[in-house]
């Protein structure tokens, strides 16, 4: 238990241990299933699926169905430079860590999605978009490696050329680092399934599980202040 205890937090920085990656990814994966299947099939978090559905509606001279798209798709775009912005003027703060900051924004904008009418999906969608850019741009690498807690397919295929290599070399550490990837897609998974189906029970306050999962997040981070606050 303790081996598993020290491959969960043991990192540097507890913005970058597995346990909070495992967090981070499950309400990635929420997001998405939120967004998608309560808020009219818009993507929070894997843009190139906006992209596909936004240039066909275009072609189809479709513009409202376009536009349902491109709002969420340019709201992405922003919180990226948002979130880099304040890692760039919050970077050495001592009283909070830079990315607890972007958790905590995360947070109230997920609350407030909460209280958005169905009506106004463009709006609610646009908002979760930027908070997983946020967070995506804030949380690159997991047990120090690169990684993304909103989308999958660049864990997959470092998973898996990390497995080609185990395959090759025998190097336990590849297989390590295979593993962590699969872990987390494992946990974005659970977080998908679990918001595409009880997302539709909730309604709209769905993403009140979000800002939960989230809230464990931010506290987890308080450990690695409380620890240099101590040295």
């Amino acid at each position: 238990m303790k081996t598993i205890a020290n491959k969960l937090t043991r990192q540097k920085q507890m913005s970058e241990a597995l346990i909070v990656g495992l967090f981070l990814a499950f309400s990635g994966g929420f997001q998405d299933a939120y967004t998608y299947i309560l808020r009219g099939h818009v993507f929070a978090n894997a843009q190139t699926g906006n992209i596909v559905l936004m240039s066909t509606y275009i072609m189809q001279n479709e513009k409202y169905k376009a536009l349902k798209y491109f709002v969420p798709l340019l709201a992405f775009a922003v919180g990226v430079f948002i979130a880099e912005q304040i890692g760039s003027h919050f970077k050495h703060s001592k009283k909070l860590h830079w990315r607890q900051i972007i958790v905590a924004i995360e947070v109230v904008i997920l609350f407030f999605v909460g209280f958005i009418p169905f009506k106004y999906d463009i709006v609610a969608n646009s908002l979760v978009s930027l908070t997983c850019a946020m967070q995506v741009q804030a949380f690159r690498k997991v047990s120090g490696n690169a990684y993304a807690t909103t989308m999958c397919i660049g864990n997959l295929r470092s998973g898996m050329a990390a497995l080609s290599g185990f395959t090759r070399t025998k190097d336990k550490k590849l297989l390590e680092k295979s593993g962590y990837y699969f872990i987390v897609i494992f946990i974005f998974a659970i977080g998908a399934g679990i918001g595409g189906n009880i997302g539709p029970k909730l309604g709209t306050h769905a993403i009140w599980v979000s800002c939960l999962v989230l809230m464990v997040a931010f506290l987890l981070m308080c450990l690695e202040i409380k620890e240099d606050m101590l040295d």
